[in-house]
């Protein structure tokens, strides 16, 4: 009787599972992606970026990020560039929401204003890197409509198409780990010909609080453009109690300054 009832329950699970569509597929993968990632609450973290052109020459720049972590809508972040001297103070505002266009602003310490970024701009460059300023919001699943591509070992590549018709990308790509919480491994951008644009690669993951998974560096390649840009992060801290006050437009320009 045990016997029957494990390979009922098995042959519900397989049933369930070759029932979905690969659009439902697709949606629960980037759900179990959210899910495994909630209640880190707020962090910091410190970035070394290196800039490489095509020819190979590089130059580097340093930064730190801080995120506030919201569940009505999306999460918001505030970067700032510390050095060299001619990036240093600028530092960027980001507001995600689940629907609709990111708010995001910039702020520019050799005019001392801060300028808002339109939703028209959001493919253009982030401070001359290869990531574009849409790069720089949360991952919402409300964002994108997907479609489950394939199952490679314990990696899921899901195809995840912009709700927002004024993103520079037609599609991504996108590798989870399904036996590592759902972590994102690797993201291939396409533009808006639908041609590849750039690749993003995750690596030197490490796992904090038992839960959160990050990586230490994501590396962006522009394969248009042969350019690079590396992330390198260092000295995570999820202990902090941030709040909505660390993220207004004062605090955006006071962080510059």
């Amino acid at each position: 009787m045990k016997t029957k009832i494990i390979t009922g329950i098995l042959a519900l699970t397989i049933s369930l599972t070759f029932g979905q569509t690969a659009e439902e597929r697709g949606l629960q993968i980037a759900k179990a992606a959210e899910e495994a990632d909630l209640g880190f609450g707020s962090s910091t973290v410190e970035l070394k970026m290196t800039l490489k052109n095509k020819n190979g020459q590089t130059s580097e720049r340093f930064l730190e990020t801080n995120t506030l972590e919201l569940t009505e809508d999306g999460d918001k972040s505030l970067i700032v560039f510390n050095s060299p001297k001619d990036v240093k103070g600028t530092a960027t505002l980001t507001f995600t929401h689940k629907e609709g266009s990111d708010d995001q602003w910039l702020y520019l310490p050799s005019i001392a204003r801060v300028k808002r970024i339109s939703s028209n701009n959001k493919s253009g460059p982030f401070v001359g890197s290869e990531f574009a300023y849409e790069d720089l919001s949360s991952q919402e699943v409300e964002k994108y409509t997907y479609k489950f591509i394939a199952e490679e070992g314990s990696n899921l590549i899901v195809e995840q198409d912009p709700v927002d018709p004024k993103s520079g990308y037609t599609r991504r790509l996108v590798t989870y780990n399904k036996d590592k919480g759902y972590r994102i491994e690797k993201i291939e951008f396409y533009d808006r010909k639908n041609a590849l644009l750039k690749t993003l690669t995750y690596s030197g993951y490490q796992l904090y609080k038992g839960k959160f998974w990050r990586a230490d560096t994501f590396n962006m390649v522009n394969h248009q453009s042969n350019k690079e840009t590396i992330l390198e992060f260092s000295n995570y801290d999820f202990d902090v109690s941030l709040t909505d006050d660390d993220f207004s437009q004062v605090a955006l320009k006071r962080a510059g300054n």
